[in-house]
């Protein structure tokens, strides 16, 4: 497996914000956390590609938004709010080597964030990020390769992986207050814990859950369930509206 992440910017404190009011970030502790993020995927054999910060680019560490990464290609996004959008540059000259390309144009916007794939489903968050026509775009560009393609309305969150991930072993961890249970009913869902809301995002790494510092009850139920789990402590960059997957582009 590999993975693309981004330093964190020192400008990471002008992140964009939709549904949380700004609270100071330190940014020490920010890079501390990305370095544990990053040692933790290399300790589960993850060979990383770490790319230098973008100084001028708030939410640049933020890479899951920049590309949506399958086995036969990978879609170069283009992101929702203007201030983002230069961000996809270094994030198409680093998958280049790895993947043919295909780049979503205006008036199209689309960020991964809101793409869910689950085996050769990908669930598209129609949000303030993700537009019809990006997710058209999306769903043209990869038409020759056995992909579905599903729009779907998450509520209250920024994006739909904000509201529910595939935690693996056919289960979805969602937040059915953000999210339509019935949209995962093939699979078996597993609901985060009301004091826990944003609990639902989980970094699945091999067989490993990884699982935020800020939900241990959540953690504590997938462990019950018999899930390999993991804590990661990414609480400054959810001072930005972040969670553990907006960190990495992870991939084959």
């Amino acid at each position: 497996m590999r993975a693309i992440v981004r330093r964190p910017s020192p400008a990471l404190r002008d992140c964009a914000l939709t549904f949380l009011e700004r609270q100071p970030i330190n940014f020490a502790n920010a890079e501390a956390q990305h370095r544990a993020y990053v040692a933790a995927l290399r300790q589960l054999g993850v060979e990383v590609l770490e790319l230098d910060a973008e100084d001028q680019l708030p939410d640049s560490v933020f890479v899951e938004d920049t590309a949506i990464v399958l086995d036969e290609l990978a879609v170069v996004t283009r992101p929702g709010i203007a201030t983002r959008q230069p961000e996809t540059a270094s994030i198409d000259a680093a998958l280049r080597r790895f993947r043919p390309l295909v780049t979503i144009e205006e008036p199209g916007t689309i960020e991964g964030g809101d793409v869910l794939r689950i085996g050769r489903t990908l669930f598209v968050g129609q949000t303030a990020r993700t537009n019809a026509e990006g997710t058209r775009q999306l769903a043209e560009a990869i038409a020759d390769h056995g992909y579905d393609v599903v729009s779907v309305v998450p509520n209250g969150c920024l994006h739909l992986k904000s509201a529910v991930t595939y935690a693996g072993r056919e289960t979805v961890l969602l937040n059915p207050d953000w999210i339509d249970v019935d949209l995962f009913a093939r699979w078996q869902c597993i609901p985060v814990p009301p004091e826990e809301p944003s609990a639902a995002n989980v970094l699945l790494v091999n067989d490993t859950v990884h699982v935020a510092a800020s939900a241990p009850a959540t953690r504590r139920k997938l462990t019950a369930l018999g899930f390999e789990t993991a804590v990661l402590d990414t609480s400054e960059f959810e001072k930005a509206e972040a969670a553990l997957t907006c960190l990495s582009l992870l991939f084959i």
